[in-house]
């Protein structure tokens, strides 16, 4: 499309808003469907489509999510994944910048703190294309790890900050961002929780298929590379682990599966490893788990939504509120507290409570998102 009747089309009477998402990881696949479902139900008011970066390439990490959450098959697959942080950003923004420059969207839809996030933002802040960033204003306040400075660069350069909380709101005030354009929306993946967690009790066979019962093991996962590639952080993380009195059931990431491989480790016998699931398997687990312990963020979450313990294996959480209520805590990498608080959470049962605390909106983000863009003025 010419710059012209692109020009043409966003001044036209009653046209479409284009906007251009991009996605490249499992998280972001579970926020899109949520958000891409709200976008197919205003169609003479907001034109979706979808580019995958591919920086998840493995097909149990990618395709199957496009299939079982309903999410509109990508316009293209950019297929860059397995490279170096630096090489992923560099090669996604090079084709991102040339995509935009095609088809030129009124705004790109950002998720979360990926290398494709930053890459889409980048791409089209250079390009003066509007930029909406879902989940902005979270801080770890750890510039060492990559999704920190991710998350923040893509901040600054958004035109619409769509957060999840009160707090996020405040991290960004302290940074000077500030006005309308920030706007607390709730967070997507409650939306998703509430939408997808009677699918999956209806439709996963998951724990008949490990031969588990509701709350007789524990939920591991583990893929950050602060702990996987670390061989020091991760002989401790599954010596923690191997302390449980409950079997471990442990979805391997591909990261995590590699540096096991080269550093010549093997798993604790208490350990159940599986391939990475689909979404509906893990919500499965996530409701039935006794225990949660994780080192992603929106698996902590997930674990809130479901009310279910859980133990945060980082030294800092972006969802410090959850720390402070009760419901999450901080192990690190320290085999002593991994082992203690999973002997405590058996003892300690807990009740989130999440949709009706309201610490994570009402469960219409996604509404709120489309609402947002679909009125936003044009120039």
């Amino acid at each position: 499309m010419s710059a012209c009747s692109n020009a043409e089309r966003k001044h036209g009477n009653g046209t479409p808003i284009r906007v251009l998402t991009v996605v490249g990881a499992r998280p972001q696949f579970i926020k899109a469907g949520v958000v891409s479902r709200a976008f197919r139900g205003r169609p003479m008011e907001v034109e979706e489509f979808l580019i995958h970066t591919g920086q998840h390439y493995d097909a149990n990490m990618s395709d199957v999510f496009f299939a079982e959450l309903n999410i509109p098959q990508p316009m293209v697959n950019l297929g860059i994944g397995g490279g170096s942080h630096a090489q992923n950003t560099g090669r996604m923004l090079e084709l991102l910048g040339q995509v935009l420059e095609e088809k030129m969207p009124d705004w790109v839809l950002l998720y979360g703190d990926t290398d494709s996030t930053l890459a889409g933002a980048l791409a089209a802040a250079k390009l003066h294309i509007k930029v909406a960033h879902v989940e902005a204003g979270l801080r770890s306040f750890n510039r060492r790890m990559p999704e920190e400075i991710n998350r923040v660069l893509t901040d600054h350069l958004s035109s619409v900050l769509f957060v999840p909380t009160p707090q996020a709101i405040a991290n960004l005030d302290d940074e000077g961002i500030r006005g309308p354009h920030v706007i607390n929306v709730g967070d997507v993946m409650l939306d998703a929780a509430i939408y997808y967690g009677s699918k999956a009790s209806e439709s996963s066979d998951i724990l008949k298929r490990l031969g588990m019962a509701p709350k007789s093991f524990v939920l591991a996962t583990i893929h950050r590379s602060e702990n996987t590639d670390s061989p020091e952080r991760l002989d401790a993380i599954l010596s923690g682990l191997a302390a449980s009195t409950l079997p471990v059931v442990l979805p391997l990431h591909p990261r995590t599966s590699a540096r096991l491989k080269s550093f010549d480790r093997l798993l604790p016998s208490n350990i159940i490893s599986i391939p990475p699931l689909s979404y509906l398997d893990m919500i499965q687990l996530e409701q039935n788990a006794a225990i949660i312990a994780t080192d992603s963020g929106g698996v902590q979450k997930e674990a809130f939504f479901h009310s279910v313990p859980c133990l945060t294996l980082r030294e800092e959480t972006e969802w410090i509120e959850l720390v402070e209520i009760g419901v999450n805590k901080l192990v690190g990498a320290n085999p002593t507290k991994i082992a203690d608080s999973l002997l405590e959470c058996q003892t300690t049962p807990i009740q989130c409570g999440a949709i009706s605390s309201g610490l994570y909106g009402t469960g219409d983000a996604a509404e709120r998102i489309v609402d947002t863009i679909a009125k936003w003025p044009r120039a």
